[in-house]
């Protein structure tokens, strides 16, 4: 896929001869209004999918007239393909920040659970709009949801587990469903924490509880598969 923007800075790929144009203008806004825009588009895509998303819902929770989004996107397959590109940066900076040299699969978990934290507060359904695009049916944006995201999983998964010191397990313990039970309550937990974040005024002593409370549900599943 070819893109290119109005100050023709673009990405391409030889796969596709699709060019597509993202105005620079949205590039040039406040971060602010930037990412109340794309949590306004992706909140509507996870919620309708690509075919059903409105755009009239969307500028209404962005707080935008339609003729300033289409301003910044010739369309709604263009803020689509912007959505995709943006998650996919997000996604590739939680797996810069992965510590290899941190071969313990709890605290490697823990890691990667607090970035996400971080992130899901300010794009709190970034993570649900990748798990959507991939049941997404569309013939419009199949192509590139193939293309982009599909991989991204795939190397995540590679990343996440490499070099994990498995011998920390039990004998007979499957490996691969004790991760899947880490990663379904550490992500639950995450989840649990973004709702209740709003309670407090003072985020670092949140964290610090945060923290403490993840520690003593690890400590419960490490008793349950670690030697």
């Amino acid at each position: 896929m070819c893109y290119i923007r109005n100050d023709h800075i673009g990405q391409c790929s030889r796969s596709r001869k699709e060019v597509i144009t993202i105005n620079s203008k949205f590039n040039s806004l406040k971060s602010e209004k930037q990412q109340h825009i794309i949590n306004a588009a992706i909140k509507e895509f996870v919620k309708s999918g690509f075919e059903k998303a409105s755009t009239n819902e969307i500028v209404k929770e962005a707080n935008i007239s339609k003729g300033s989004l289409f301003n910044y996107f010739n369309s709604k397959k263009d803020l689509y393909y912007y959505l995709i590109d943006h998650s996919i940066q997000v996604i590739e900076k939680i797996y810069e920040q992965i510590d290899y040299n941190e071969t313990d699969l709890f605290k490697r978990i823990q890691n990667i659970g607090l970035q996400k934290f971080h992130i899901q507060q300010k794009f709190p359904h970034v993570f649900d709009f990748l798990a959507s695009s991939i049941q997404e049916e569309s013939a419009e944006v199949k192509d590139i949801i193939k293309q982009k995201v599909d991989p991204i999983y795939d190397e995540g998964k590679e990343k996440i587990y490499k070099d994990i010191d498995y011998s920390k397990f039990r004998e007979g313990i499957d490996i691969e469903k004790a991760m899947e039970i880490l990663n379904w309550t550490m992500f639950g937990f995450v989840e649990k924490a973004l709702q209740q974040i709003d309670s407090f005024e003072n985020i670092g002593e949140f964290g610090e509880q945060y923290l403490k409370a993840w520690k003593n549900y690890s400590e419960i599943l490490k008793y349950s598969f670690y030697k």
